[in-house]
């Protein structure tokens, strides 16, 4: 089955589903958020050795992001700001990498609804604010091959 931020109005495959949603003409990637354990000594590299120039830095669910323009996209460290929060647990289970993929899609509603009408899990059902007041809503990995999906407009 396609991912359901992907599918297309004119994609003629049979689905078990016939919730189908056109935002593969405009469907991106936004960013890619990589957990680290100390935020400077990431920067040091992106922006040292990569030159790559991070924008404000921000709190968001217990972290410390640092965005960093790449091309249309953005790398989003998350560095913990709290020993409990999401990217410390992250942290300690898997250690420092990737942590997430957001998608931009044209309509995040239609988006959601078409993640559930087939069956994807979702950690967010309806969409919430996150970093830098975006909407956004997140797929849970168990639904797409092991990598936590970040959806946004």
């Amino acid at each position: 089955m396609p991912p359901c931020w992907l599918l297309s109005t004119v994609d003629a495959r049979p689905h078990s589903h016939s919730h189908e949603v056109a935002v593969s003409d405009s469907a991106r990637i936004a960013h890619v958020g990589v957990a680290v354990p100390d935020l400077e000594a990431a920067l040091s590299f992106y922006h040292d050795i990569l030159g790559l120039a991070p924008l404000p830095q921000e709190e968001a669910d217990g972290a410390m992001i640092a965005s960093l323009a790449f091309g249309d996209s953005h790398v989003e460290l998350l560095a913990p700001k709290t020993p409990d929060g999401p990217i410390a647990k992250f942290l300690a289970r898997r250690g420092p990498g990737i942590h997430h993929i957001c998608y931009r899609v044209r309509d995040l509603d239609q988006t959601l609804e078409a993640c559930r009408a087939q069956g994807y899990q979702l950690i967010d059902e309806v969409p919430r604010r996150g970093a830098g007041g975006r909407r956004v809503a997140f797929v849970h990995p168990k639904s797409t091959a092991g990598i936590l999906l970040e959806l946004t407009e």
